[in-house]
């Protein structure tokens, strides 16, 4: 595609326009963040109003897992058949439904209910969150520069928020089942204000690319068996990985790795947070500037030399130095990952579906490895695991390289 042609499949797209698409997308990934971690919030009061043993919330957790993981798979043929708009629009409300299902689930004590409103919600944040990215992929394009970390960083500045909503509506003894009610209508009418501002995925395609004939279910079960997918699947292993295990497992491993107390081990995990934001705002002009190659490889050595600090240091405070160099490496992996993913506009929904099922296999699965590793080795030798799948990245970066405008 020679640069001519695509300069002028965007003349019908001004830049207002192109500017509100951008903000639609954040609004998605915003609400989003939002909406799971306003619920993750509240896990102790549904485990009280449940009278819950630890093993009962965790089949709670593994059933909205298992909801996430089939719409993740499922997801590029959705996209094939219904488009990326429609798709954010009917998930994310599906996604919505299932919070206040389960909420009423807990209201009524009834798991069954709870279960089923679970694996909805799964369902309908897999399927948006790809949905999500690959629609914001192609804003990215349009926009015609980095943009793709920002909207990562509003998926976090959502948990953040969600996580405040919960603790306000705990102290205010605000029941689950009515904060997930308001707050589902309230979040998907914004999101349905968000899918209007954006555009179709295939906006940007050139008339060569819309005459070509649309994929089939074999043609995007075939991207797992192509080289570029497995090697950007594994940069956002690596990451996913890294930053999954630290929501998890940070706070501990500065308990009983580093003998600190549970409040100074719980600021591990706020250093981290922050320190993973900070990067996601900042990459998005490093990124511009410097390519992702080059930032992949910085960001994994940076991410490789956190871990190492944070599990060998003899001292608290450069055990936090390596917190926040870990998560500042981990920033950039899961996003760059999803723009590299989507740099082909033919395979973009595919792609973008199989690379983000590896990241959130990672997600979903590794913690508890590393947590079945920390039983016999210790939690911060555990984490060598993660350093060496960190440091991997560095070896694989080149499969994220922009492509060339001339193919």
């Amino acid at each position: 595609m020679s640069e001519s042609i695509l300069n002028a499949s965007r003349v019908e797209l001004d830049r207002a326009a192109v500017v509100r698409w951008r903000n639609g997308v954040f609004l998605v990934f915003l609400a989003t963040g939002l909406t799971f971690s306003s619920w993750a919030a509240r896990l102790p009061r549904v485990r009280d109003e449940l009278g819950a043993t630890t093993g009962q919330m965790g089949l709670v957790v593994l059933a909205m897992a298992i909801g996430s993981i089939v719409g993740l798979v499922a997801s590029s043929h959705v996209l094939a058949r219904f488009g990326s708009q429609r798709t954010m629009a009917f998930f994310f409300a599906l996604l919505g439904a299932g919070m206040v299902a389960a909420g009423m689930g807990v209201e009524l004590v009834s798991y069954p209910l709870l279960a089923a409103g679970m694996v909805l919600a799964g369902l309908g944040m897999g399927t948006t969150d790809v949905a999500m990215n690959l629609n914001g992929a192609v804003a990215e394009r349009a926009l015609g520069r980095t943009v793709m970390p920002l909207f990562h960083a509003f998926f976090s500045f959502g948990t953040m928020g969600g996580a405040g909503i919960g603790a306000l509506a705990e102290l205010l003894g605000v029941g689950v089942g009515p904060q997930m009610a308001v707050l589902a209508v309230v979040l998907v009418a914004a999101v349905l204000v968000g899918v209007r501002w954006t555009q179709h995925e295939n906006s940007l395609d050139t008339r060569a690319e819309a005459d070509e004939p649309a994929s089939t279910a074999r043609d995007r079960l075939a991207v797992w068996r192509q080289p570029a997918t497995i090697l950007i699947g594994l940069i956002v292993l690596g990451m996913a990985l890294a930053e999954g295990s630290a929501n998890d497992w940070v706070a501990l491993a500065m308990v009983d790795g580093h003998q600190t107390s549970n409040a100074v081990g719980g600021a591990g995990l706020v250093v981290f947070v922050t320190a993973m934001t900070v990067g996601r705002v900042a990459g998005v002009w490093v990124l511009d500037r410097f390519g992702r190659v080059p930032v992949l490889r910085a960001t994994a050595l940076v991410a490789s030399v956190g871990l190492a600090t944070t599990i060998f240091s003899p001292w608290t405070s450069l055990a936090f130095v390596g917190i926040a160099l870990w998560g500042l490496g981990s920033s950039l992996g899961f996003p760059v990952g999803m723009s590299a993913a989507a740099d082909d506009p033919r395979q973009a929904a595919a792609r973008v579906s199989a690379v983000a099922t590896i990241g959130y296999v990672a997600f979903l699965v590794g913690p508890p490895v590393i947590g079945f590793l920390g039983e016999q080795v210790g939690i911060l030798h555990a984490l060598l695991v993660v350093l060496v799948l960190v440091a991997l990245v560095a070896f694989v970066a080149p499969a994220a390289r922009e492509q060339s405008l001339e193919r």
